[in-house]
């Protein structure tokens, strides 16, 4: 049924000849100068320029796709404009290989795949594993680079790791995005759009000459969107779009010498992120129950494609993320060598609040989370060539300065005790066989408590317990042990300790606050060399030493009553906890975790610090051999490397109730990650009119980091062994300038090693499965048909589209014999379309577009709701959206 659907949705999009324009525009010399951007010759219809011969800097040299030894895939700026690609998400539907996932914030929980593997999740101690440059700039998290990106010349997407040149958080590729320079001619455009749930966008740029060496160019947007998912408690959504940002530039061409200059700011305002109720496991009618008697709903039991999630009523997710920075390239010959600078300061803030309860009762929640980054960076490189061209040398450094603080505030709602008591009342109340004791009890008087007479009565066979009365699970114990009976009736204190509720948890208790911070200083120092044996024999050789050094201060302070219990060396307590923990050691650590969270848990209070430092070496080989001017192969071995580091969360802390040995800051830490990677590739391009690529690739992950949520936390997992290994096909046909097709498909193989042993961690069963939530097969095609209607007026004909295969969706172990976790994706295609018309110069357009065409439901990622055992939610994909846009330039 799937090869079916693939095949009749790609005969679909054949004739309506959807897909991959180019390339690079015309540009002015500086431009071409500076980045190697090609120019097109527009005045002769039968002489275009191929799609694929976009110019890249992949190697740090001017080269061509079809040049360059490397696995890439570069979208030029007419595709990216008629797929409307407006962030890095947009990327997926032209990019099998790449592949892009929010949780539950966009922006500290955005995370990128190339070829199955990534590092990500809520917490900024993550640094992903596809790194992001932004006109040749190192974005340090994966969130920060999702913003609203400006007109754009091209982007490199770079497969494998780079370990060499990209260097730092490559481990599993690079994705480098440049964005249009100023220009020396003036030209300016003004574009706006508006679409379904009221979207508009407005946004526009301007460039020219203030001298015949120095072009400014001024560029800015907003964007506004209502969000698609609703609030089953109130008339809310969420997922919505509040945006804008201002750019500018400032390029200097003395000839031998060019310096740009970029200043940036960005901003948001939204509410995100949303998540929808799938499954629900054994603690839903607690929290039912509970909503039902406040006149809300808990979970939403509807199907999940109607969008809609339960939600506090005095909780949000509101996010607001503050970018800005500013950056300089500095280029320059010294003799027959050339001197590349790139220096840049940015600094990032992101300010949430968050229901982290996914559901309707007010069980817990943030409330100004605040996450903040400052990265200075400096990147220097000298090449040139030797030996009349026979090498082709660079040699060069980078350094980085990083600031990470983070203020975490994770704290109890309203409904903290009562979900408690609710919960393990309920357990309690079933029967010996079922694992209860047949009698609802309660530990926090959330109801009214029967005295010591009453129960005694009622459980000797007098009359029942007043209605509405609970028993407290204390005074139950009294009844089930005669000597702590005994002992209660002759110390009328413990008795009274006994038949009074445990202290519970005041509603905004909890973090107050968690405050971390990392220094990170790291250094590399590289060289990348193309020895060209003979005019088709190449080799080249690249070489990088790594060094970073971490430090770490934490200062933890919580303030929640109910942990009092777990901690107090009053004998009563410590009576209470053995009884407890004697009656049932499961209901022990169950309590202990409901109501002291390791999140919020008094016993890690105080101040912490620690350091780590290590150092790599990683680097490159790889030969080539031109076949042909037409055909290039070529096989590689790379070494790729990941720093380790911190996770920024308290619960990752070894309690000692738990049996650990207590808080240290080495708690938090975890290790780095290395890649062995082996490619082979061939590259053809027999006519202008047809190109075709293809890459077999094997690579072995050691010490993967991998965050996996642990039963109460979110843990990183260093995986011993995690291999990812398949085939990209890319093919672009083009047989006359104005039609061009992109055709890619990759199957990707990555998963756990079968020889990890996983037993007694979150990962167990795991061993030899695909890594979640990456598909195995991907498919995407892009055609653009732009046929002439006047000698100035063309027309728009796009349609782009993504189809994956079946994805397990990370929300628990997998079934045993169906091999899918409980949530998960079928196989499915995603569509999107454009019409419309526009000048021969793309100046004048207007267009009606819409995205997801077919109204796909999928889920993005999905995770165990933390404190509901055996519940998922599932972060749903955006519906169908559409609308018109227009622009007029000169």
């Amino acid at each position: 049924m799937k090869a079916r659907l693939l095949a009749a949705t790609a005969l679909a999009l054949l004739p309506a000849l959807p897909a991959m324009a180019q390339t690079t525009q015309s540009s002015d010399r500086a431009a071409s100068d500076a980045t190697g951007a090609a120019s097109v010759d527009q005045t002769n219809a039968d002489d275009y320029q191929s799609a694929n011969d976009i110019v890249i800097t992949a190697t740090r040299r001017n080269e061509t796709v079809q040049d360059v030894p490397i696995a890439v895939t570069a979208v030029g700026s007419e595709l990216l404009d008629n797929a409307g690609v407006t962030d890095i998400r947009g990327l997926e539907q032209l990019a099998p290989s790449l592949q892009t996932s929010t949780g539950q914030s966009s922006a500290t929980g955005s995370t990128i795949y190339i070829r199955g593997i990534t590092t990500g999740g809520d917490n900024p101690g993550f640094e992903p594993a596809v790194g992001v440059f932004i006109d040749g700039v190192f974005r340090a998290r994966a969130g920060i680079a999702v913003a609203e990106l400006p007109e754009l010349e091209r982007v490199e997407i770079l497969r494998g790791p780079q370990g060499t040149l990209f260097g730092r958080n490559t481990s599993a590729g690079a994705l480098s995005i440049f964005t249009a320079q100023p220009q020396f001619d003036l030209k300016g455009y003004v574009e706006g759009s508006y679409g379904n749930y009221n979207a508009y966008e407005v946004k526009g740029g301007l460039t020219g000459p203030v001298s015949d060496k120095i072009a400014l160019r001024l560029d800015g947007g907003y964007r506004k969107r209502d969000g698609y998912i609703k609030d089953a408690n109130s008339d809310r959504s969420i997922n919505d779009i509040n945006r804008w940002y201002a750019r500018g530039q400032a390029l200097f061409d003395g000839g031998a010498t060019t310096f740009r200059l970029i200043g940036d700011y960005y901003e948001t305002d939204e509410n995100c992120c949303g998540a929808v109720s799938v499954v629900r496991g054994a603690t839903a009618p607690a929290i039912q129950a509970i909503a039902a008697a406040r006149g809300r709903v808990g979970l939403y039991t509807g199907a999940p494609s109607d969008r809609i999630q339960a939600i506090s009523p005095n909780r949000d997710y509101s996010e607001r993320v503050r970018d800005w920075g500013v950056s300089g390239e500095l280029n320059t010959e010294i003799g027959d060598a050339k001197f590349t600078s790139i220096t840049a300061y940015r600094q990032w803030r992101a300010l949430r609040n968050q229901d982290i309860d996914f559901s309707g009762i007010d069980r817990a929640y943030r409330d100004g989370y605040r996450t903040q980054l400052k990265d200075f960076t400096q990147e220097v490189r000298l090449q040139g060539s030797a030996f009349g061209g026979k090498l082709d040398w660079l040699i060069g450094g980078f350094y980085l300065n990083e600031s990470n603080k983070l203020r975490d505030t994770v704290r109890v709602g309203d409904d903290a005790n009562l979900y408690v008591d609710t919960l393990l009342g309920g357990a309690l109340a079933a029967p010996p066989a079922q694992g209860g004791i047949g009698r609802r009890a309660q530990f926090f008087g959330t109801s009214p408590v029967p005295t010591f007479q009453q129960l005694a009565v009622a459980l000797q066979g007098g009359p029942a317990l007043p209605q509405g009365t609970v028993p407290l699970f204390s005074q139950l114990l009294l009844f089930q042990s005669p000597q702590l009976l005994q002992a209660a009736l002759a110390n009328p204190a413990l008795l009274a300790y006994f038949n009074t509720p445990l202290t519970g948890n005041a509603s905004g208790q909890g973090n107050n606050d968690d405050n971390f911070e990392v220094k990170t200083n790291a250094f590399a120092i590289f060289t990348h060399n193309i020895i060209n044996v003979t005019d088709k024999l190449s080799l080249t050789l690249g070489a990088r030493y790594n060094y970073e050094k971490k430090d770490l201060t934490a200062s933890i302070n919580n303030n929640i009553a109910a942990c009092g219990l777990y901690s107090s060396n009053d004998p009563r307590a410590v009576t209470l906890r053995n009884a407890i923990r004697s009656a049932s050691p499961t209901l022990f650590t169950n309590l202990f975790l409901l109501s002291c969270n390791p999140a919020v848990n008094p016993e890690f209070n105080g101040n912490y610090t620690d350091d780590r430092s290590e150092s790599r070496v990683t680097g490159t080989a790889k030969i080539a051999y031109k076949f042909s001017r037409d055909v290039l192969g070529y096989a590689s071995y790379d070494r790729g490397y990941k720093s380790g580091g911190y996770n920024l969360d308290q619960a990752t802390f070894d309690s000692v109730t738990l049996g650990g040995n207590g808080a240290q800051g080495s708690d938090l830490g975890f290790g780095g990650e290395t890649v062995d990677a082996f490619e082979i590739g061939l590259k053809t391009q027999l006519t202008r009119k047809f190109t075709f690529n293809i890459a077999g690739f094997y690579q072995k992950f050691y010490d993967l980091q991998s965050l996996v949520f642990a039963g109460n936390n979110f843990v990183v997992q260093n995986v011993p062994k995690t291999i990812s290994k398949g085939v990209e096909v890319e093919s672009i046909i083009q047989p006359v300038r104005e039609l061009v097709m992109r055709l890619g498909y990759s199957y990707i193989d990555a998963a756990y090693s079968s020889s990890n042993d996983f037993t007694g961690t979150p990962l167990q069963g795991q061993e030899g499965l695909q890594v979640q939530n990456q598909p195995k097969h991907t498919v995407s095609i892009a055609t653009t048909w732009t046929p002439k209607l006047t000698d100035r007026l063309n027309a728009l004909f796009h349609v782009d589209m993504r189809y994956n295969s079946e994805v397990s969706i990370p929300s628990g172990p997998p079934n045993p014999v169906t091999g899918r976790t409980a949530l998960y994706n079928q196989g499915y295609p995603l569509i999107s379309a454009r019409v419309g018309v526009q000048t021969e110069d793309r100046s004048k357009s207007l267009e009606a577009f819409v995205e997801n065409l077919t109204n796909q439901f999928y889920y993005i990622t999905g995770f165990a709701v933390p404190e509901q055992t055996g519940t998922y939610a599932g972060y749903p994909g955006m519906p169908r959206f559409y609308g018109v846009r227009a622009r007029v330039g000169f």
